[in-house]
């Protein structure tokens, strides 16, 4: 797909960027993200990011030359001006960053088409600041009401633009319905290379038929708001029903070193096991194609996160609680199995069940990998770009 028009292109971006002596060091997936608008654009592209951040936990590269597209950064605290956006003809603009809320209020001399971007409902900004560990009661709260306030603005946008881009269903139920020209699509990592193979589908068939432990996998933030706090009492639980199995955790967070002390103190040494952080493509997939059944989510907030599409597209089937996104994803998948919010008992019943049912878990693997292979994305990163080509009819 290329889009036809020579034009100019501007992305704001809520990407980190932190500048150094030399350059800026900057997240890896967003940059392969901008090769991908190179290529896919038939003109300029341009990117304007905003500093801040304190780190880039995955995946992050320090760019020392020029990085193959106008980079813009400005300072924190740095407002967007009418001369930022002047001279493009098409802006693609996140609104889950508060600072970009204020753009409609712009006069700009020969206005672009904005389309705007989206992940994150009011409701799960909302949970992401109550389970905040960083902050104590009256800073929840503060922020909590801001958010609120700043509903309105976020909405106004979503009406002004030209077109409204939600990565995941949640956003897309909640506000698809304010912008004329509404794209739902699942961001993610998955290319054709990395998805399961056939003879791993059967492979993985194979054992599970012939009653080996089952084989779970969590890979994520080890937070609380992603439910890695539920990890080693669903295990526990799991041991206690006489369920034969074995957990790998991958990630970082605050809660890895917890983790790490309770699978000691609570000898679950022979079921689970704690890794360290791995390469997504070269360490991470390969190990789930081949050595998991099950993806255990226990995320307790709506987000898209794109472990979803990523563990079914290595074939793998998924339990989890069901928060609106996975709800969602599961109805139109039909790759697993969802359980109350919060109900770790639940989870625990799921799991203890379809182990006496391995040939359930093998449908649901596959259904996993046919859905993701449709959503890959080099699918939805064309379906994205198309939706923004200024020729479009």
């Amino acid at each position: 797909m290329n889009v036809n028009s020579r034009s100019r292109l501007l992305l704001i971006a809520p990407a980190p960027v932190i500048p150094t002596e030399n350059g800026f060091v900057m997240d890896g997936k967003f940059l392969t993200g901008m090769a991908l608008h190179q290529k896919f654009w038939n003109g300029e592209v341009d990117c304007l990011l905003r500093e801040g951040a304190e780190n880039i936990p995955f995946g992050a590269q320090e760019i020392t030359t020029d990085p193959g597209f106008g980079l813009k950064v400005l300072k924190q605290d740095q407002a967007i001006s009418a001369e930022h956006l002047d001279g493009y003809d098409v802006v693609l603009c996140s609104v889950d960053d508060a600072e970009n809320l204020d753009i409609p209020n712009l006069e700009i001399q020969r206005p672009p088409k904005f389309f705007v971007t989206m992940e994150y409902t009011l409701k799960t900004r909302l949970q992401a600041a109550w389970l905040d560990p960083q902050h104590g009661l009256a800073k929840r709260l503060y922020t909590m009401l801001w958010l609120v306030r700043k509903e309105g603005l976020r909405k106004r946008f979503i009406r002004k633009a030209q077109g409204f881009q939600s990565n995941g269903y949640p956003a897309y139920q909640t506000y698809a319905h304010l912008n004329r020209d509404p794209l739902l699509y699942l961001d993610n990592r998955m290319t054709p290379s990395l998805f399961a193979t056939e003879d791993e589908l059967k492979a993985r068939a194979e054992r599970l038929n012939s009653g080996q432990p089952l084989r779970l996998i969590y890979s994520g933030r080890l937070e609380q708001m992603k439910g890695a706090h539920d990890l080693l009492p669903i295990a526990s639980k799991l041991r206690g029903q006489g369920v034969r199995f074995h957990l790998d955790i991958f990630g970082e967070g605050g809660l890895k070193q917890q983790i790490a002390r309770g699978i000691a103190s609570q000898g679950l040494e022979d079921s689970v096991k704690l890794h360290a952080p791995v390469d997504f493509e070269t360490e991470l997939v390969p190990h789930i194609r081949k050595n998991s059944d099950i993806y255990l989510c226990c995320h307790r907030q709506s987000d898209p996160s794109c472990t979803y599409l990523e563990n079914m597209g290595c074939g793998v089937a998924v339990v989890g609680y069901g928060n609106q996104m996975w709800a969602a994803l599961n109805q139109a998948s039909g790759a697993g199995w969802t359980v109350p919010m919060g109900d770790i008992t639940g989870i625990v019943d799921v799991i203890a069940e379809i182990d006496k049912k391995r040939a359930e878990i093998g449908l649901r693997c596959d259904k996993a990998l046919e859905f993701a292979k449709s959503h890959d994305f080099l699918i939805e990163f064309g379906k994205r770009m198309s939706h923004v080509d200024p020729d479009r009819s």
